[in-house]
């Protein structure tokens, strides 16, 4: 049977072959697995695509979080990886110390964060990774930047709101980002009609929202992207609405949450398994164990808008919070 690859296929396949970065490549991996027909034409070449992506993996966390020759690598840690970015003297420094234990250089000069210091976010019952990155100017670029935004999982993109210049704070940073064909979308993936362009998924976060410009400079921004983006205001120096930003963030991921359950036990709801909203019970089985798809029968599951220890197959939706109990 012929592959029959699509057009996308290849423009990842490209992106692939000009990747200088182990992120840029497991993601142009992981884009041309995503995009593929699956039938068993396109077999051998998803087995070829997964044992790519599982060595680069392997590579990747030999050498974590560590400085190689021009550029940096930070390794994921948690349900996700987030960046926050932003122009100069936007607050995300301080953004990033009080939503973790992390402690990055703060101060009112710009430029202060000179490298990726990532720092751990806990929402609820799961830890989610923040990186704060260098600030984004086209008076000041930084070459290495864009190649670890890629790896990211979504964006923080934080604005000051006590200036004037707010709605060129977003222009000038998704310009800059654009020239390395990184593009920032909203609530839905968003088709190019020339070249292909990275698309990672953003949240306007509007910060000092404590300055008496605040209010009126965030109406401006709703006004301009809230058609696009979701957008929240927060002031990172008296902690105003970061709860509501951990949420959003949360949001802004697309992940659910579910837990597992041993027959005749009580579901663990500390630790639980991180999909992507629309996976499937076969998704589930193969995050707990690879043994687990091919030996599944079916499962029970608990959650809302099911009775207790429905029978599920395969092929069904799951949802956060719902509790699996696998049969095999």
């Amino acid at each position: 049977m012929p592959a029959n690859l699509p057009p996308d296929y290849f423009a990842a396949e490209k992106e692939y072959r000009a990747a200088k970065t182990i992120p840029e490549k497991i993601r142009a991996l992981e884009e041309m697995l995503a995009i593929m027909p699956k039938h068993k034409g396109t077999d051998k070449l998803q087995a070829d695509l997964k044992r790519r992506i599982s060595r680069l993996k392997m590579e990747a966390r030999r050498k974590p979080a560590t400085k190689r020759g021009y550029t940096y690598y930070v390794k994921k840690e948690g349900a996700a990886q987030v960046f926050l970015i932003g122009a100069p003297n936007t607050g995300k420094s301080k953004l990033l110390t009080q939503l973790t234990s992390a402690t990055p250089e703060v101060a009112d000069y710009p430029f202060t964060t000179r490298k990726p210091l990532p720092g751990m976010m806990k929402f609820e019952n799961i830890q989610i990774q923040l990186v704060d990155a260098p600030p984004i100017s086209n008076e000041h670029r930084v070459a290495w930047l864009p190649g670890i935004i890629r790896n990211a999982d979504a964006i923080l993109l934080v604005v000051d709101l006590s200036k004037e210049d707010l709605l060129e704070q977003v222009e000038a940073v998704a310009e800059e980002l654009e020239k390395s064909r990184i593009k920032f979308i909203g609530k839905q993936p968003e088709k190019d009609s020339d070249e292909p362009m990275f698309q990672l998924r953003t949240l306007i976060v509007g910060n000092k929202s404590d300055y008496p410009e605040a209010e009126e400079n965030f109406k401006v921004l709703k006004e301009m992207y809230s058609n696009k983006f979701s957008l929240i205001d927060i002031s990172a120096r008296d902690s105003t609405n970061l709860d509501e930003l951990k949420r959003e963030v949360f949001n802004l991921l697309n992940i659910i949450r579910v837990y597992t359950k041993s027959p005749g036990k009580k579901p663990d709801y500390n630790d639980p398994v991180i999909l992507n909203k629309g996976e499937t019970l076969a998704d589930f089985a193969v995050a707990i164990h690879k043994d687990f798809a091919a030996k599944l029968k079916y499962a029970r599951i608990w959650g809302t808008n099911k009775y207790a220890g429905q029978k599920i197959q395969r092929d069904h939706i799951l949802e956060d919070g719902d509790v699996v109990e696998l049969r095999i």
